[in-house]
């Protein structure tokens, strides 16, 4: 896919109806030469959109108006190349556990989990926040996290965690400013419950910090997941990461985590984590497949507000 495309195709599918700027910017990059030339002197895996609207957050440029947004980017490309160059995109979305918790809390408890792509851990707390799947309420405090559930009876307990852990080429500590500003950035503009959700999640992991170890997916999870403890039944799972890394060592990636004891739970695009055969999906939004052990279970949307159980 060209990047004039993928531009397009994130404007049209995963911005479309959730964020009006980044639709807007999206679409205007798609058809602007000048931009796409620079984005072609950028490594492929950062060239994508979320990647350069956040780092243009980040640096304090304005992301509402497409013309505002290319006479900044085209005035402060230097800057901007440097932050893509040195960033990855690592949304740490907790509302994300809201299509996880089905599967935990079916599991033999208590849980060990281990999270690839962790960033600053915030989907490591399942068992910390409390969620609403229309009028069924579980849980209490802060954050509560909103999902509509299609096809499926709502979860009734929350998992219980012994052990959490993450694994990730650059955690984060939502303790460290300039990580907390990452993070932030990283939440798209006019999504202010999203950013009130990341405070509240921030603050459950500030109290109570992961186990984060700076490693790779394939090398360095057969360690960390021997360190869980024994008793507990090891989850190793991830959410919206695989896209960032190259086929083959998906392809090892999941060779090492199907050798590994416990189970595994996948929530990636359909085109990333490919299965042999899927219903259709229930909208043209972008969606993730969620799966266990390698069994796709259901449709759920990017950043957990939605799930649509499979019949």
């Amino acid at each position: 896919m060209t990047i004039a495309a993928s531009y397009a195709r994130f404007g049209a599918r995963e911005a479309h109806g959730v964020s009006p700027a980044y639709e807007r910017l999206a679409l205007a990059v798609s058809r602007d030469d000048e931009l796409l030339a620079l984005l072609e002197t950028l490594p492929p895996a950062k060239r994508q959109p979320n990647l350069l609207f956040a780092v243009v957050r980040l640096l304090g440029g304005p992301v509402e108006d497409p013309a505002a947004f290319r006479a900044y980017t085209l005035a402060n490309w230097p800057a901007i190349e440097a932050e893509i160059r040195a960033r990855t995109t690592q949304t740490n979305e907790a509302g994300r556990c809201a299509v996880l918790l089905p599967v935990l809390a079916a599991l033999p408890q208590p849980l060990a989990l281990l999270e690839v792509g962790a960033s600053a851990g915030l989907c490591l707390y399942p068992d910390r926040y409390a969620y609403r799947y229309g009028e069924h309420v579980l849980g209490a405090g802060e954050p509560v996290l909103d999902c509509v559930a299609t096809g499926m009876a709502p979860p009734t307990r929350r998992p219980d965690v012994v052990w959490r852990a993450g694994l990730d080429l650059n955690p984060l500590d939502v303790t460290d400013p300039a990580d907390a500003a990452w993070l932030d950035a990283l939440i798209w503009p006019e999504q202010e419950h999203r950013r009130a959700r990341l405070r509240a999640a921030a603050a459950v992991a500030a109290a109570d910090p992961p186990l984060l170890i700076r490693g790779d997916l394939v090398d360095d999870l057969p360690a960390l997941a021997a360190r869980a403890p024994a008793g507990a039944t090891l989850v190793v799972f991830h959410t919206s990461v695989l896209y960032q890394v190259p086929a083959p060592r998906r392809d090892a990636f999941a060779e090492v985590v199907r050798g590994l004891p416990g189970h595994w739970i996948a929530n990636e695009a359909p085109d990333v984590l490919r299965h042999d055969a899927l219903p259709e999906p229930p909208s043209g939004a972008h969606l993730n497949v969620l799966a266990l052990d390698g069994k796709p279970l259901a449709w759920t949307r990017g950043h957990g507000q939605a799930i649509n159980w499979f019949a």
